[in-house]
């Protein structure tokens, strides 16, 4: 998770490079965005994510911004977390859901979360608590440099943003453990620490 790609919440490290904070300590970072913004135009139809109606309920809904996107492996990540199957969700009952945005590192999944990023801050998507972007790794090794840039230009538009490995074990079954990354164990936590939250003005 590389949220230093993100200069707009990238928190101070220290002069001597050490992590001082610990798990207990740890604070997910803050919402640099938080609702749609004045003046957005939105995409073109084409290019928006579709919105669906879903039942039940869940402490966070994980919408990919594509296909193949990785969003039911996050959401077996998660607790309580459902994945929306491509589309902006609608809950029955009127409440606003939590959403976290997940595409792939490549320039189609940066290219779509763009457009459904765009889509949100317009406020053509339907209404609903954004909690950020997660760019999933789409092959071995270091991303190439011209992505990862575009992956931070993508990723300056959403609440918060963070940029996860690939794993050579989704490949060979359907594992649910959470990877041992500390990328992966970082985001586990700060997900779970804003799906569970109960600050007034939010919404489940």
């Amino acid at each position: 998770m590389q949220q230093s790609l993100n200069p707009w919440i990238t928190r101070p490290v220290p002069a001597d490079g050490a992590d001082t904070a610990t798990p207990e300590a740890h604070v997910p970072p803050a919402a640099v965005i938080s609702a749609p913004l004045r003046g957005m135009v939105e995409p073109d139809a084409a290019d928006r994510l579709a919105r669906r109606t879903v039942s039940g309920s869940a402490a966070l809904w994980v919408t990919g911004a594509h296909g193949g996107s990785g969003e039911s492996r996050i959401a077996d990540l998660i607790g309580e977390a459902r994945a929306t199957g491509h589309c902006w969700p609608v809950l029955q009952d009127g409440s606003k859901p939590r959403v976290l945005l997940v595409c792939r590192a490549d320039m189609r999944g940066l290219t779509a979360a763009r457009s459904a990023l765009t889509q949100w801050a317009s406020g053509a998507a339907p209404e609903l608590d954004l909690l950020g972007l997660a760019v999933l790794a789409d092959a071995p090794g270091k991303t190439p440099k011209p992505l990862r840039d575009f992956a931070a230009i993508v990723g300056g538009g959403a609440p918060r943003f963070w940029t996860l490995p690939w794993v050579e074990a989704w490949r060979h079954g359907d594992s649910k453990t959470p990877p041992a990354a500390r990328e992966y164990q970082r985001f586990i936590t700060d997900l779970a620490a804003l799906a569970s939250d109960t600050t007034p003005g939010t919404a489940h």
